[in-house]
This record gives C-alpha cells, structure tokens and sequence, in this order.
C-alpha cells in the first residue's frame, strides 16, 4: 500500500509546489524548466518503476 501512496504524495507536492521549484532552480542553475520537458521525464520515470515492480 505505502508503494502506491508514497508516489501519489510525492507528485502532488510536486504540484503545489511547482512554482517555488522553477524559481529556485532558475535561480540556482539559471536554466528554466519547461514544462512540457519535465512532465515527459517524469511519466518515463513512472512507467519505468513500474514496469520494475512487476
């Protein structure tokens, strides 16, 4: 069950948080995120451990 849940709360932080996290990673690294890109790499990430748990 944890293995469900622990993701779910992960990428829902990821999206109330979104905009604290492009602007510091645009002031940190100078880059900006698109969100077309990062969305991409993590829905990849996700059907990889999932096709890792089974």
């Amino acid at each position: 069950m944890i293995k469900y849940i622990l993701p779910a709360i992960i990428i829902f932080l990821i999206v109330l948080f979104w905009e604290k996290i492009t602007q510091f990673v645009e002031k940190k690294f100078k880059i900006k995120l698109n969100y077309i890109v990062v969305s991409i790499i993590i829905v990849v990430l996700a059907v990889i451990l999932l096709l890792l748990n089974f």
